[in-house]
Order: structure tokens, then sequence, then C-alpha cells
């Protein structure tokens, strides 16, 4: 495929740079491609010479200030770069690990953990995982179980998390746990948050089986009897939840942006297929058929790639980013869906089979249809905050 398919309107760039950083990126990736990303998830490996270079190119750190070795930009720079991987083939997960923790660190850090980190983030030599869901604590955060008491200078952690995804290969676990010391009685669960070396005495991990075609793998992690020094500490002890927040709506926009990368990346192959395929003498995109449903499809996911711009550029400007985040995920998670499932139609059997790279991509893409926030407390989001309606949970 090209580097940069024209068909697509660059209505979504909100800033003059950002159509320059879309080729260059696109330039850089699609040298890798689909084969590459499909490789790497076939051998079970880790897409090492991608990452490298993506750091080297200061890619990985648009959304990180200058001080700390970034680029200075913001999430919308950081949105242009997850959809343009996605959209040469190359959908990854961790860039959408990065969208939450460097945000937190950069807002909550300590100075010295600020120097630790943010520059090893942009840089593509350090990767941080993210531990928040827990088996009996999904949406509803406050049933967190995994908890630390206080020890001397420094706590104690013992619990475990689910679905967090690349333990494996990070450096360090940014870990949500319960404080029951700074709880106050109202019924809600204090949580504090801590920067944990994967190394780390006592925490141990078991990989699950899913089938999220991905090369990060997920894991259920333990934490048993872990000394956690005071250092650890991100931000201010029992506003754990509330400094999570910082990096959740970049989230949103992260896995927004990797469904409508594969949107992209779907739509692309689909219409040059559809020019190329002829059935008795015709082109196949030549029939109402084939064009209209793809047609669609790409008008939809227009909306979503809009939507996103749009929530990436409300965060950077400081303004309340949560209602158009929310529905960019939402958005961009359904569009992808359709936008997919109509490529793989639009090439008949041959939809199926990995050669084409399209088949595989679903579970990427259906994904985000659950998480990182699934589109039923998207839906009771908008229907409480956005039309006042009662809450229903």
């Amino acid at each position: 495929m090209s580097a940069q398919p024209m068909f697509f309107s660059p209505l979504v760039d909100t800033a003059d740079h950002h159509r320059e950083l879309r080729e260059s990126v696109a330039k850089l990736v699609g040298k890798f491609g689909r084969k590459y990303y499909q490789q790497c998830v076939k051998s079970g490996e880790e897409p090492v010479e991608l990452w490298r270079a993506l750091g080297e190119a200061g890619f990985l750190g648009v959304h990180i200030s200058e001080e700390h070795g970034g680029s200075g930009g913001g999430i919308g720079d950081y949105n242009v770069v997850i959809e343009e991987c996605a959209a040469q083939g190359c959908p990854l997960l961790s860039l959408v690990i990065n969208s939450i923790t460097a945000p937190i660190i950069a807002a909550h850090g300590s100075p010295e953990m600020k120097a630790e980190w943010l520059p090893g983030i942009a840089n593509g030599t350090k990767k941080i995982c993210f531990a928040i869901t827990e088996p009996d604590a999904g949406s509803n955060t406050h049933k967190v179980k995994t908890g630390i008491v206080s020890n001397g200078d420094g706590f104690v952690l013992n619990g475990s998390k689910y679905w967090t995804s690349g333990i494996d290969v990070s450096d360090a676990v940014m870990i949500v746990a319960r404080d029951p010391e700074m709880e106050t009685g109202d019924g809600r669960s204090a949580l504090s948050l801590f920067l944990l070396p994967t190394s780390a005495p006592g925490l141990s991990y078991q990989p699950i089986d899913a089938a999220v075609m991905t090369p990060e793998k997920q894991f259920t992690t333990f934490y048993d009897d872990i000394q956690l020094d005071a250092s650890m500490l991100i931000g201010t002890r029992g506003a754990g939840l509330k400094q999570v927040f910082v990096g959740l709506n970049p989230e949103r926009v992260a896995a927004a942006a990797i469904n409508n990368g594969i949107s992209r990346f779907a739509l692309d192959k689909a219409a040059q297929y559809a020019r190329d395929r002829s059935v008795w003498k015709t082109p196949i995109g030549q029939h109402q058929g084939v064009a209209h449903p793809l047609a669609e499809a790409y008008i939809n996911v227009q909306a979503a790639r809009l939507l996103n711009a749009r929530a990436a550029q409300l965060y950077d400007q400081g303004e309340d980013a949560a209602e158009a985040a929310n529905m960019a995920k939402f958005a961009g998670a359904e569009a992808s869906l359709k936008a997919l499932d109509q490529a793989i139609q639009t090439h008949g059997g041959n939809g199926l089979s990995y050669e084409y790279g399209l088949a595989d991509l679903w579970f990427i893409a259906r994904l985000h249809k659950t998480a990182p926030v699934s589109r039923e407390m998207i839906l009771n989001h908008v229907a409480q905050h956005s039309l006042g309606l009662p809450k229903s949970y």
C-alpha cells in the first residue's frame, strides 16, 4: 500500500505541522508495514526494530515536554503518530499505554521521577505498563482490592491485577492500589498510585491466553508482600483516582487512534481491491452493492477521526475533554468494526486469508469496543453528563 493514501481527507489535522508529522510517521512505519507486524505476532516477538526507530525519530515523545526529552507537543500530535502507525498495518498497543503513563508522571511525578522516566519513554529505551483492572474490579475502580499498608517510611503491597499488558517487557509498572488508611468512611475507596520496578521481589505474572493478535502479551500479575519505598508514590497519597484521570482521556484518544488507523488501512486495501478485481469484465467497485457500503464506511471513519482530533485538541488546550474523548473512542470502535468487516467482505474469500492482512486485525478492533472503557459505560456517561438523565448505575 502507499505510505499515505491520497483519498483520505486531511481535515482531521488540527495543527499546521500535523500533515508533515503524518507523512513522516507514514514513511518510517511504511518501511516495516503489515508483514513485519504479522511476523512479530507469529513469532511471539516484540517489534523491537520498529519501536527503536520510532524512538530515535522522536515520535514516541511528541507529547512529552522538551525539558524531559520530548518534542513539547501534545496528545494531538500523539494521536497522529498512533493513527499513522495503525494505518501502515502496525497497530501498537504499547503506544496506548504511553498515553496514560507519561501524562500522569508529567503531571504528578516528583522531579526525580520525571527526570528518571520521561526521557526514556520519549526515546523508547524505557517502558512502563499500567495496572488497574482486577478480576472483580473493572469499570468500578472503587472495588479495587490490591492494596497497601504503611510500613515505617514506606508501604507493603499485596494483591493481583488482570489484563496488564506488556509487563514482560516493561521496566516498571504503574499500579493503582487501595489505601484503606486514607479512607474517610463515605463508602468510596481511597486509592494511591505507585511506580514499581518490574524487578521488585514479590512481583510475578502469568500470561492470559487471549484472542487479540498483537505482539504485546496480556498478563495476570501478582504482588506478594512487596516493599514500596516512599519515593515510588506518585503525587498525593489517597488521590490516586483523581491522578489517574489525567491519563484516561488521552488513553481514550489513543485507543480511538488505533481503530481509526485500522479503518484507514482496511478501506485503503478494500478500495484498491475493488478497483483491481474484475468479475465478468467489470471491476467490482463499479457496482453500488460494493461501492456504497465502502463509501458509507469512509464517511463514518472520517467522522470518528474528526471527533478524535477535536478531543485531543480540547485536552491539549486544558479544557474538559471527557465528553469528546469518550465519544471519540465510541465512534472509532464502531466505525472500525464496520469498515473492517466491509473490507473483508469486499475481498470475498481472500478477506479471511492472513496474506491480505485484514482478518487478523478483527480482535484488535473489537478490543476497543470493550476496553479501555466499554461502550455501555460511555453511553452511561453521555446519558448522564451530556443529556442530564438520571444516573443508571
